[in-house]
């Protein structure tokens, strides 16, 4: 974290997005203290502490430059927090949410200040959560996500966040074409994965209930308290209306492991940390919490390896073709990862089919 002065607050224009703030947030006296946040990815989030020093919040906007249409979509991070703050499922306070671009060049909004950890590495989980309490800890975090795959979207006024059916086809389809456009540029091609695509497509599971799915549930994702509880999940951007399962298998992949076949040596991924409960367990656990037929979980996994794969292809593509700034050396650990991907989906394609 790093606190700004009045010429370095990347994003915000102080003279108009003070008083703006302030008029919507009674607790909030300008001027603000701001310390820029890290881990928003690169949507530009600060603390904004007030003058007064009684009230804290958290302001968060897109990156500054050209964006993807549907990218950081702060309207649908505001929508879902929104939505979520009376249920179950922790989320942040939502305070205000600025719909005009003309106060600072983009829609912005403001919501509490969560005490609690987003954990990225074993360090982060050494750091800040004892032995004792991280199966405590990994418990919540899933118990969390069953909770939220167990609300009603029209009931808590999502029924219009995304599309609610055929959600493995439609990404399937999108993360391939993305496969089709950016091979040349990253000079990796597999006929393994065009295969896989066409596998996935043909044995696709029947669709159940749809539900709001987060689309990037991990512990990097939660704010985790000091007693191992679940402060807040963060980070809605991406969320939208699809098949749970395919979102819960998202996140037990990402519950590495040591054993895991694929898991670069050097990983220092959260789960890999020591006092943590086995991936089985997560998935019993979810399993009874939901009642969900968990029978083509294995499905769902291969499905997510694809899609990963895909996306680490698009992103090398990009960085090869000289579209973003990278070091020979970082590129390589880029090429690297995105061949393991590569090499993890065709392995659980060969294991379906």
């Amino acid at each position: 974290m790093s606190q700004a002065g009045p010429d370095t607050v990347v994003g915000y224009d102080r003279q108009a997005v003070e008083p703006w703030v302030a008029a919507q947030v009674p607790q909030l006296e300008a001027p603000f203290v701001w310390t820029r946040l890290e881990g928003g990815h690169s949507n530009l989030t600060y603390r904004i502490d007030s003058a007064d020093g009684n009230f804290s919040a958290v302001v968060r906007r897109p990156p500054m430059g050209e964006l993807l249409p549907k990218a950081h979509d702060m309207a649908r991070e505001w929508a879902c927090i929104s939505a979520l703050d009376p249920t179950d499922v922790p989320v942040a306070t939502p305070l205000a949410f600025c719909a005009s671009p003309h106060v600072t060049g983009a829609h912005f909004y403001v919501m509490g200040l969560v005490n609690g950890t987003a954990l990225y590495t074993v360090d982060d989980v050494e750091t800040f959560l004892v032995p004792e309490i991280r199966t405590t800890m990994a418990e919540n975090w899933i118990d969390v996500l069953a909770a939220l795959h167990s609300l009603d979207p029209d009931e808590i006024g999502l029924g219009d966040l995304g599309r609610k059916q055929n959600y493995v086809i439609r990404q399937c389809t999108t993360w391939y074409r993305s496969w089709v456009a950016s091979a040349e540029a990253a000079g990796i091609d597999d006929d393994e994965i065009h295969e896989l695509h066409d596998l996935l497509i043909r044995t696709v599971p029947d669709q159940g209930r749809a539900t709001v799915v987060h689309g990037d549930y991990g512990t990097h994702n939660v704010m985790v308290g000091a007693a191992g509880e679940i402060a807040a999940v963060v980070d809605w951007e991406i969320a939208t209306l699809g098949d749970p399962l395919a979102d819960f298998a998202y996140s037990i992949n990402a519950w590495v492991q040591h054993d895991d076949p694929w898991l670069a040596p050097d990983s220092t991924m959260a789960p890999l940390a020591e006092g943590f409960p086995t991936r089985q367990h997560l998935i019993d656990r979810y399993a009874a919490s939901t009642g969900c037929d968990l029978s083509r979980l294995s499905y769902y996994q291969t499905y997510n390896r694809f899609k990963t794969a895909c996306i680490l292809h698009g992103v090398y593509a990009r960085y090869r073709n000289g579209q973003k700034a990278i070091s020979s050396e970082d590129l390589e650990q880029l090429r690297l990862r995105t061949l393991a991907a590569i090499e993890s989906a065709k392995d659980g394609g060969r294991a379906l089919g």
